[in-house]
């Protein structure tokens, strides 16, 4: 927010010329915009609902044929003897029955086909004796028991009179897909008792080919009984669903003579067409996506993109224009806050007014008698950082050498004199080491060899209670590092890592990871209580050969290298100690810059 505060006094006048341009084009672009789209979509709405509307009637004929000759079906089959004789009579002997059902075969296909055969449909009959007889069983492979059972049997026989459209969902009674079922119960005319039933069903996938024709995207047609439910729908997620407000919608339409009605519907503008069924008590509606008719339709987006682009355009021509004035002021001021991100060699352009030449030299002075102190300091910081670390390498801690020195005077007195150039030999390798360069680096072979000479003279101080492994990656040889930032971690675990256990072993690994090389020392000592900076605690922070303590080879490597790099340390009481360290890699001899 200061930020931009800054930048709007800066450029305040230019932001308030552009802020009162930018708000009246847009105004009226955005009025021209609306008007021209609001004014197409009732054109589109007016238009639209009338071509529906006579789809919809169209609909409503063709739904009336098929209701037709379904009604028709079912009445020659109430008034077919043969079937009735069919559907009564019990089992005589096998040739009569052969006889019959083949009588009964020839008079279904004859009402099928003069009828029915038209539509995709399965005509089934079942009687009271048990018998069940289909035009077309694999299309609805339903048996007598489960027709015996099923609801839509049940409803039949409560209304006897009445042709019934029902709905059977999918998985029910055998069928692969929702079905359309018309039922209608078969009755004596003289004691008006039922002995049998006519299911003439048509899958829901074919059914919606009376209207699939009609719809699109946002234009779907539902199919509905007076219940509420959902018979069929080019939606195929809302088939067999219940919608009470959509059936009253239907209502109000047929109801109050409307021709359509603008509702909201599953939380979209929709825009709903309905028409009734009397002859099979249905609803058939039309719902219209006003918002994705409209796209497909109107254009919406070229419209808005054809205003957006003259918006751009004219905003485009002032910004030229009125930016030409204040350039090179703007400039001025933009190269000077550049400053604050420490952007020292942005020096600014003499340009503009004379005015604005004059406060840009004068700028461009400043910074070259900023450039100057700076240079100074980072030298002067340099030196220093150069003093600490060297003070700190050179730190011999002289006990040191007056045991290991000790240590070979009684070799030459006992007359092991080769064990003692030994030991003077890789006293003088570690006092090479030491004594150095502090920039210096060397190589993971040369650290790995003072290391070896280090825990040489402490074996012969101390014997061979704790041993040294070394695994060292090959490609890691000839890699570089820093000088002692090893070394004070082994001291560390011949000192203070075995004070209880007697004696133990010391792993010393290096290996590349990546950019990184990782050097770690594992003991199995005692272990120790860290803190929370995973560093050695105040007590065991001693110098001792190398006199840099573990604090100081961190600190040495982060400001060698970074915060990235430096030395983690886990231990566990009992258990033993691991150090990790971790350097970038580096395959020349080039000291680290600082």
């Amino acid at each position: 927010m200061k930020r931009l505060l800054e930048q709007f006094n800066v450029h305040g006048l230019f932001i308030k010329m552009f802020f009162v341009m930018f708000v009246s084009i847009v105004v009226v672009s955005i009025t021209i915009t609306y008007s021209t789209i609001r004014m197409s979509e009732q054109l589109f709405m007016n238009t639209f609902s009338i071509t529906n509307s006579k789809i919809i009637n169209q609909l409503h004929r063709s739904m009336d044929e098929f209701s037709y000759s379904v009604a028709a079906a079912a009445s020659r089959v109430q008034e077919n003897g043969i079937i009735k004789s069919y559907l009564t009579q019990d089992n005589a002997n096998s040739l009569s029955t052969t006889k019959l059902y083949y009588n009964t075969d020839l008079q279904m296909e004859q009402i099928y086909y003069a009828n029915i055969d038209d539509y995709k449909l399965s005509l089934t009959i079942t009687g009271e004796n048990g018998r069940l007889f289909s035009t077309n069983s694999a299309y609805w492979p339903a048996t007598v028991n489960e027709l015996e059972r099923a609801e839509i049997t049940e409803n039949t026989y409560k209304k006897p009179k009445q042709l019934l459209y029902q709905f059977i969902d999918k998985g029910v009674m055998n069928n692969s897909e929702p079905m359309i079922v018309i039922t209608k119960a078969l009755m004596e005319r003289t004691a008006a008792s039922i002995y049998g039933a006519v299911y003439i069903a048509i899958q829901e996938s074919d059914f919606k080919q009376f209207y699939i024709p009609f719809t699109s995207e946002g234009n779907d047609m539902i199919v509905l009984n007076s219940a509420g439910q959902i018979f069929s729908s080019n939606q195929s997620n809302m088939v067999g669903k219940t919608s009470d407000e959509l059936l009253q919608y239907a209502k109000e339409i047929t109801q109050d003579g409307v021709e359509y009605k603008n509702i909201d519907f599953l939380g979209k503008d929709q825009l709903i067409l309905a028409t009734y069924l009397p002859r099979i008590d249905m609803y058939v509606v039309n719902l219209i996506d006003k918002e994705l008719v409209m796209d497909n339709l109107i254009n919406t987006k070229t419209i808005l993109l054809i205003s957006a682009s003259i918006v751009l355009i004219s905003l485009l021509a002032f910004f030229l224009i009125s930016r030409r004035l204040t350039k090179s002021l703007t400039l001025l001021v933009k190269q000077i806050s550049m400053i604050s991100k420490n952007q020292f060699d942005g020096y600014v352009t003499v340009s503009g007014s004379s005015e604005t030449k004059e406060l840009a030299l004068a700028f461009n002075y400043m910074l070259d008698e900023l450039h100057d102190y700076i240079e100074e300091l980072m030298e002067s910081q340099k030196k220093q950082r150069n003093a600490e670390l060297a003070a700190l390498q050179r730190q011999i801690n002289p006990h040191f050498l007056y045991n290991t020195l000790a240590s070979v005077k009684i070799m030459v007195q006992q007359g092991n004199k080769e064990k003692a150039a030994e030991t003077i030999n890789a006293l003088i390798s570690l006092l090479q080491h030491a004594v150095g360069n502090v920039n210096e680096t060397i190589t993971v072979k040369e650290e790995i060899d003072n290391l070896k000479s280090y825990v040489f003279i402490n074996q012969v101080r101390y014997g061979n209670r704790i041993n040294v492994n070394y695994f060292i990656a090959p490609d890691c040889l000839d890699l570089h590092l820093p000088k002692l930032v090893i070394q004070p971690f082994i001291e560390n675990a011949f000192f203070h890592g075995f004070t209880k256990k007697q004696e133990g072993t010391i792993h010393i690994a290096i290996q590349r990871e990546g950019e990184k090389l990782v050097c770690e020392v594992v003991d199995n000592g005692d272990g120790m209580e860290i803190d929370e900076h995973n560093l050695l605690p105040a007590s065991r922070k001693k110098k001792l050969f190398s006199g840099i303590g573990v604090r100081n080879v961190n600190d040495r490597i982060k400001l060698l290298y970074g915060e990235t790099y430096g030395v983690y340390i886990s231990s566990e009481i009992g258990v033993g100690t691991h150090i990790k360290i971790t350097l970038p890699v580096q395959e020349s001899k080039d000291n680290p810059k600082i």
